[in-house]
């Protein structure tokens, strides 16, 4: 069961005329709730207010987020989405003289990945690129547009998901998910400055590769270089790390860095 907030009160509408709805005006934050606590809030809570000031909302819009969520009561392991949109205005592209940012939020159950975690997953190399701007590089802003496409590649249950690069035919991330790969005891990621999502979950990563002592190099990549890859991994704040074990039915083995970040990450998960 699903329940939503709206500027805080229970509700499951919004207006027509929504910049949200009409022009994909705001951003959003997916959470994972463990054991009654929000993990990596404050991170999720900087991206968006990189989010807001980049996309030019009114100051203390944070704010009246952060209170909205301190009036839910969070329990057990649940997905918590913040979404945050211009609010409502007339026709056209223009900002709204005054700005009363529409704020939503949801709260569901959340779903079991251990298996994936566990035995890994099939992924395969999308046709569809991803645009490059600097501006929206990074941000999770709501126009999704380019991953639905992606995502519309393929049908077939056994593929979790997929992975896209830009224009320039370089790695970016998946469409749901931040990707590394790692070869020689060095781990990869590309660098998130022209297109993607810089991934809360994908920067605690590095964090935590940091204490293994594994170096990680961020960069422009092309595809070519999964070939040569030893492990191959997917992550994100709902799914954590899900080893790759095919791309485009070409075998991996579920590596040793794999591993050692999936054990720290569970140890951090369950304090």
């Amino acid at each position: 069961m699903t329940k939503y907030w709206i500027n805080g009160a229970l509700a499951d509408q919004v207006y027509i005329n929504d910049r949200g709805l009409s022009y994909g005006d705001g951003l959003f934050e997916t959470i994972a709730v463990i054991d009654g606590k929000p993990h990596l809030f404050d991170q999720h809570l900087d991206r968006l207010q990189m989010g807001l000031d980049r996309l030019k909302f009114p100051e203390g819009t944070i704010d009246a987020v952060k209170n909205d969520i301190q009036a839910l009561n969070f329990s057990g392991n649940q997905t918590l989405k913040l979404t945050v949109t211009r609010g409502i205005g007339e026709r056209g592209y223009k900002l709204p003289a005054t700005c009363v940012p529409t704020r939503i939020i949801s709260l569901a159950d959340s779903s079991d990945f251990a298996k994936q975690r566990d035995q890994g997953v099939s992924v395969m190399l999308c046709q569809q690129r991803l645009g490059i701007n600097p501006v929206l590089a990074g941000i999770k802003h709501l126009n999704r547009l380019e991953q639905v496409l992606a995502r519309a590649e393929w049908s077939d249950l056994d593929i979790a998901e997929g992975i896209v690069s830009d224009l320039d035919g370089n790695l970016v991330e998946g469409t749901m998910s931040n990707l590394f790969w790692a070869r020689g005891g060095i781990l990869y990621t590309p660098k998130i400055d022209r297109s993607g999502v810089q991934g809360v979950m994908r920067d605690r990563l590095i964090q935590l590769a940091n204490q293994l002592s594994v170096e990680v190099f961020e960069g422009s990549y092309p595809e070519s270089v999964l070939e040569s890859a030893e492990e191959v991994f997917i992550c994100n704040s709902l799914i954590g790390i899900w080893p790759v074990i095919t791309i485009d039915g070409e075998p991996l083995s579920v590596g040793p860095i794999t591993r050692d970040l999936q054990l720290l990450l569970s140890k951090e998960m369950s304090c």
